[in-house]
C-alpha cells in the first residue's frame, strides 16, 4: 500500500493530502495566471513551465489514492475555494468581495453536506 493510500485511510490524512492537493493546484494556476498576464520574456516561459510542473505534482498527488473520491470530492472544491482566497490576496493583492464571500459560505455549506450527510 502506497504512502498515500495509508494517508488517506485516516480522515485527518485525507484531509492533509486533499490540502496539499488544493495548495498545489492553486498555486500551478497561479503561475500560468502570472505566464499569461504579469510577465513578459523568459519569466513568462519560467512561470509558465513552474506552472505546468506543479499541476503535475498535484495530479499525481491527487489521483495517487485510492479513495471515494465523488465524497471527498466536496472537501476538496472548500479547500480548493479557501487556498484559491488566500493566494489571490497574498500573491495578487485581490480581496474577497461581498459575492465571494456569499458564494464561498454556500460552496462551504455544500461541501459541509457531502462530506457528512449519512445515507
Amino acid at each position: 500500500m502506497s504512502v498515500l493510500n495509508r494517508l488517506v485511510a485516516n480522515p485527518l490524512g485525507a484531509f492533509g493530502v486533499l490540502s496539499l492537493a488544493a495548495f498545489l493546484e492553486v498555486w500551478g494556476d497561479s503561475f500560468f495566471q502570472t505566464s499569461f498576464y504579469r510577465s513578459i520574456g523568459a519569466g513568462r516561459v519560467l512561470a509558465f513551465m513552474a506552472g505546468a510542473v506543479v499541476l503535475s505534482c498535484y495530479g499525481s498527488v491527487v489521483n495517487v489514492p485510492q479513495w471515494d473520491f465523488g465524497k471527498l470530492l466536496g472537501v476538496y472544491v472548500v479547500l480548493f475555494f479557501v487556498v484559491a482566497q488566500v493566494v489571490a490576496k497574498v500573491r495578487f493583492g485581490q480581496a474577497p468581495t461581498m459575492a465571494i464571500y456569499a458564494g464561498g459560505a454556500l460552496i462551504v455549506a455544500g461541501g459541509l453536506v457531502i462530506a457528512f450527510w449519512e445515507g
